[in-house]
């Protein structure tokens, strides 16, 4: 698939940076999207896989390898070798520096701080995510739900081939990839933790619950969902606070950010079982939120739920140029208002509130209220 979007953005990111950061979870496309940006390159292009012994080798002195380079460099799994970026520092400064760095990352800037601190003001950083509706076309949005975005996932020759594909990259994400970053809890233990948030999908966090569910302290438990989070297997929503006199919901909500490998999880098989599941509507509402989030190309800072203790929340709250854009994300066929969502309009000043469903209309419901199908609101442009 033609993942236009991404490249043209990764495109001009090179332009305007010498070092450009595409970050995602591992098996996005993120190298398949670098091969197609060395293939529309003009000048010279020179790869580094990571994962590569000969090539992990060539960079054991890293400036002798790289000095001489020009044009395009690619080098995957940068998170193996994080000495790179002091490195990297010294030849963007050179004066003659004729390379522009494209770096891949299956880990958010937070897990590799240096680079950040190493190349401030000298990188850009691009999250790239798996397939997202506005790519695959509304027509395949029960597949993308039902299957998650990871490319091997989505493209599976049948659904049975797509959950053996989700089941093998769980146990290689557990087995492999987190102790290839440091991380050094027992395996085992990690997946017992993966599958008890699965349970949690959809809902304000409560650390102490989930520790005493896991038998660990609290500290622990923010260890291992910071470790979830990093890798972009996660989200954890952060909550808005509203100067105002209601008690408000100070903990995160949890999302396991990709539908498919939240279905495997759950041991959902396909669509029928999926609509007779007890999590449908947790389902959606992440599947959705998820969505909306990349459709807007939100920042962490610009995301965020709110809810009161005794009345009032909105799903997702954005702060976007736009204003302020609350969605209520509802698996039903009849959408209507209700008194929480009177209450968020009035209490955050919401410039509109959107209702989003699994169909296919928009209608307004009041002035600044409205329904609309997620197919619609993906349609489209901006807010």
């Amino acid at each position: 698939m033609d993942r236009t979007a991404f490249l043209h953005q990764t495109e001009h990111r090179l332009t305007t940076s010498p070092v450009v950061a595409l970050l995602g979870p591992r098996q996005c496309g993120k190298t398949t999207l670098a091969r197609m940006m060395a293939e529309r390159y003009a000048g010279e292009v020179t790869r580094f896989d990571l994962e590569d012994p000969t090539d992990l080798t060539a960079l054991s002195v890293p400036r002798l390898a790289l000095q001489d380079l020009c044009g395009l460099v690619v080098i995957d799994e940068i998170q193996r070798l994080p000495d790179l970026f002091p490195v990297l520092r010294v030849l963007v400064d050179r004066p003659d520096n004729a390379a522009r760095f494209l770096i891949l990352g299956s880990a958010s800037r937070d897990l590799i701080r240096q680079s950040s601190e190493t190349l401030a003001g000298r990188i850009s950083f691009m999250e790239m995510t798996p397939f997202t509706l506005d790519e695959v076309g509304a027509d395949a949005r029960d597949r993308l739900w039902l299957r998650g975005g990871f490319p091997r996932a989505f493209l599976a020759a049948s659904e049975a081939d797509s959950r053996q594909w989700r089941k093998d990259y769980t146990a290689t994400f557990l087995e492999r990839d987190l102790p290839a970053l440091g991380i050094t809890i027992a395996p085992q233990s990690l997946r017992r933790f993966w599958m008890m948030l699965a349970h949690y999908h959809g809902q304000v966090l409560n650390y102490s619950e989930l520790g005493r569910s896991f038998g660990v302290a609290d500290t622990t438990v923010r260890r291992y969902l910071d470790i979830l989070s990093a890798t972009f297997m996660i989200r954890l929503l952060a909550p808005w606070h509203e100067n105002v006199g209601k008690r408000q919901v100070k903990a995160p909500k949890l999302f396991l950010r990709d539908a498919g490998l939240f279905h495997s999880l759950m041991a959902i098989a396909d669509m029928k079982a999926l609509r007779a599941h007890p999590k449908l509507g947790a389902s959606w509402e992440g599947f959705a939120l998820e969505e909306i989030i990349r459709h807007h190309r939100a920042t962490p800072e610009e995301i965020y739920f709110w809810a009161a203790h005794g009345g009032g929340e909105v799903d997702l709250l954005l702060m976007t140029e736009h204003g302020r854009l609350g969605f209520e994300v509802k698996y039903t066929d009849q959408p209507k208002v209700s008194r929480s969502m009177h209450t968020a309009m009035e209490v955050l000043a919401l410039d509109r509130l959107s209702i989003v469903y699994p169909g296919e209309r928009s209608f307004p419901l009041t002035e600044k209220i409205r329904a609309v199908g997620l197919n619609t609101l993906l349609a489209e442009n901006g807010a």
